[in-house]
């Protein structure tokens, strides 16, 4: 189900790697860019609920 926590959530996520990234993108850091690879997929698949939940949530009016 959707709400506004999982978009919290989701916002959540894509801050949490912007340091990740950083490290990767300026200095090369190769496990810096698996964390990012990583947290990336977790927020297709958060994404993906939330989609879904919104898609229920209009469907039911």
């Amino acid at each position: 189900m959707a709400s506004i926590d999982k978009f919290k959530e989701l916002k959540s996520l894509i801050d949490g790697l912007e340091g990740d990234a950083d490290k990767f993108f300026t200095k090369g850091n190769s496990a810096a860019g698996t964390r990012v690879r990583k947290g990336l997929q977790d927020i297709k698949t958060l994404a993906q609920d939330l989609r879904l939940g919104i898609q229920g949530l209009k469907n039911q009016k």
